[in-house]
């Protein structure tokens, strides 16, 4: 069940990436009292929101670290980092963009955890004049004026289901899917990506499809409901760091690793230290440093210069047990704002 060495980062639009550099410092919007934009400067400072879709997660502070990193080299621009415990509060987050909105701040940067419930959000904040910039998961409708810092989502599931049909090799194999918030953009995408996948694999045969509802335990729960209702099943995507954890905690608990191959999404310490083990057998890692810093990055070039905020692929790596240590995998897994991996 070994793995190909294998790594695939930088989707075709991160060549574009490299045209997004450090903003300088000048003059910030002006709102006037009906709220809608109007040109001008004045010297100040920034002050940012930066909202992801829950707090607690090792992705979402590589995300805040990538936010504080731009907003550190911007200088005189302060981030606001709240959010919601939960990543099923959907109406929290809705009641957290508004206050930002009430608070009067320069701009919002921020994750949906609902695409539908919160693009009501977003429009109140640009009817207030306040622009948004969307990290790792957008709205829908996403305003063509609110550009989007995110993973090609589709893409990066679609070669999951390649790497598990590698791991597998020939023959027929059952698999499952642990997939994690139902409504979020970013689950959508990784689902139908990965079912894109699944098709190019005739042998690969989906018996199990649960969401953990981003909640280790949950995910645990529903790899045992799965495991044993599928006694034969030989291979697991899971498709966040939560599902991840849990899955693999289950398979475990079975007695079967090594024996059902999973491959997991994100990168937090744990899902790293199974990969290492062998309870992983790949991951495919984002970059949220990168969505955090461009998300902020380009938020102040806008406010300070008025620079159209435009939509980019932030990436992804293929990590395997033969990559991991190479210094372009580790660039992406132990980033740092002395060394940010980021196209400047």
């Amino acid at each position: 069940m070994a793995i190909n060495t294998r790594i695939r980062s930088g989707l075709a639009a991160l060549a574009a990436l490299s045209a997004l550099t450090a903003g300088a410092c000048g003059g910030v919007e002006v709102r006037d009292d009906s709220g809608e934009g109007e040109a001008g400067t004045v010297d100040g400072p920034l002050e940012l929101a930066v909202v992801p879709k829950a707090v607690g997660h090792e992705f979402w502070s590589t995300v805040r670290a990538g936010a504080e990193c731009a907003a550190e080299l911007a200088g005189d621009v302060t981030v606001n980092w709240d959010g919601v415990s939960a990543e099923t509060d959907v109406e929290g987050q809705v009641n957290l963009i508004q206050n930002f909105v009430t608070q009067d701040v320069d701009g919002i940067v921020y994750a949906a955890t609902d695409s539908a419930a919160l693009a009501p959000a977003t429009q109140s904040a640009l009817d207030a004049g306040v622009p948004v910039a969307m990290i790792d998961s957008g709205t829908d409708p996403q305003p063509d004026e609110v550009p989007l810092y995110a993973t090609d989502n589709r893409a990066g599931a679609v070669e999951a289901a390649n790497l598990l049909a590698e791991a597998l090799g020939e023959g027929e194999h059952d698999v499952a899917l642990i997939e994690f918030q139902p409504g979020s953009q970013t689950n959508t995408e990784r689902v139908e990506g990965f079912t894109e996948g699944l098709a190019q694999h005739a042998g690969l045969n989906l018996v199990g499809q649960q969401p953990s509802h981003s909640d280790v335990n949950e995910a645990r729960r529903v790899t045992e409901d799965i495991l044993t209702a599928n006694p034969d099943l030989a291979g697991i995507f899971a498709a966040n760091e939560p599902s991840v954890l849990g899955a693999a905690q289950a398979v475990e608990a079975a007695g079967r690793t090594g024996e059902v191959v999973i491959i997991g999404w994100d990168a937090a310490p744990d899902e790293i230290a199974g990969l290492r083990n062998g309870q992983i057998a790949a991951l495919v890692v984002q970059n949220p440093f990168r969505m955090g810093f461009f998300g902020v990055q380009n938020m102040v070039e806008h406010l300070q210069e008025g620079a159209p905020m435009e939509s980019a692929d932030t990436g992804v790596t293929f990590v395997t047990p033969e990559n991991i240590d190479s210094p372009e995998v580790q660039a992406v897994l132990e980033p740092s704002c002395d060394n940010p991996p980021v196209d400047q």
